[in-house]
């Protein structure tokens, strides 16, 4: 074991597998681990280069790692597989991810912080509820056209929906329907102005983010300089 200079990672979500090779590429143990025995025996392993895939839960245990002193590396996906072998399994999967990650022209991922992954998370979940929000004002529109009402595009029209219906004469079935989705939409809205606070506050308080804002927009956008700078959704109710 202490001739192992490189190990190779596929990750689970319960159990992990290991490959080890030396520094000729010789395969020295292979290893089924659960999420705390991985813990446990890179606490105690000798320094070393550890590859990983670049994917979901890569970036927590790469910090993990690090904090052990092995020289961590995450390799994106695209790049392991022409590398995997037939009769594909997952100790098969850790060793191309050592063949990967021998290759010196090999392009690496930098492992993401706690702080950068919240911010990715952060800025996921409101596009998520921004596709939510679309697709609720969408269906406020089709419903109405199919009652033969025909609203204008843009977000006015949502703020003065309650207006437009009692100027129609539509079932008031449909129209507590309606009034749903816009309450639908107002908590959705709420939630994006939430999540856009958040977003601004972080990047507000990083550094990094600061100097890559500087470089995009040659000075920090006002969205990006505190909450009190973000302007209003065109959808607020």
């Amino acid at each position: 074991m202490d001739t192992v200079t490189l190990v190779g990672i596929d990750l689970g979500k319960h159990t992990f597998h290991l490959h080890g090779q030396d520094k000729r590429g010789e395969a020295v143990f292979r290893k089924k681990l659960s999420r705390k025995q991985l813990v446990e025996f890179f606490s105690t392993f000798h320094p070393c280069t550890v590859a990983m895939e670049a994917c979901a839960g890569a970036h927590h245990t790469a910090r993990l790692l690090a904090a052990f002193g092995h020289n961590v590396k995450l390799i994106s996906p695209q790049f392991v597989h022409p590398f995997v072998k037939s009769n594909k399994n997952d100790f098969v999967d850790a060793e191309a991810i050592c063949e990967a990650a021998c290759r010196p022209a090999m392009r690496f991922v930098t492992p993401k912080t706690e702080s950068q992954q919240t911010l990715s998370t952060l800025h996921r979940v409101r596009e998520s509820l921004v596709r939510d929000r679309t697709k609720a004002v969408n269906q406020i529109h089709g419903f109405l056209l199919e009652f033969g009402v025909s609203l204008p595009v843009g977000s006015a029209t949502i703020r003065r929906l309650p207006a437009v219906l009692a100027e129609h004469p539509l079932p008031p079935k449909l129209v507590a329907i309606i009034e749903r989705l816009r309450l639908h939409v107002k908590y959705l809205e709420e939630q994006i102005g939430q999540l856009e606070r958040g977003i601004a506050r972080q990047v507000s308080d990083d550094e990094v983010g600061r100097r890559a804002a500087k470089l995009l927009f040659g000075e920090t956008p006002k969205r990006l300089q505190g909450p009190e700078h973000l302007q209003a959704s065109p959808y607020r109710i």
